[in-house]
């Protein structure tokens, strides 16, 4: 078992030199390498421009859009602004138009009023010369 060990450590170890033998070697950098690395530049730079293109296009886009957004708000700003004053107009006018009516109904149950006293007064006056009558004024409470 320790002989098993031992080639496995020795195996491990030797594959370590190699790996590292193998990072310490100089890269070779060609003129095909330094061609690819010039399209690939100038292709990065191609989508930068079509980048910046399609965000030009796209702000163009958002701020008509923000434009109409805008319209929109102050559309719905005046209406609602219409809605509440009319619903604001149509309460006064109510309110208004309530008191005007009830105006001669509350005159004609202040002359009732008045007409009631005048009775229940000239049944009280009655009821001094008529004792039946003060009895029954005594029921109702009147008396």
């Amino acid at each position: 078992m320790r002989t098993f060990i031992t080639i496995i450590f020795v195996f491990l170890l030797s594959a370590g030199i190699k790996v590292r033998a193998q990072e310490q070697q100089p890269v070779p950098y060609t003129l095909a390498d330094r061609d690819r690395l010039i399209k690939v530049e100038t292709e990065i730079s191609s989508v930068r421009i079509e980048m910046n293109a399609f965000r030009n296009e796209l702000n163009a886009r958002l701020e008509s859009q923000q434009k109409q957004i805008d319209d929109l708000k102050t559309l719905f700003f005046w209406g609602f602004s219409i809605i509440i004053t009319l619903i604001i107009f149509m309460l006064g006018y109510m309110i208004w138009d309530r008191r005007t009516a009830l105006k001669p109904a509350l005159l004609k149950a202040e002359d009732a009023t008045d007409k009631t006293r005048n009775l229940v007064s000239a049944l009280r006056e009655y009821a001094r010369s008529h004792p039946d009558l003060a009895e029954i004024l005594k029921t109702y409470g009147l008396l």
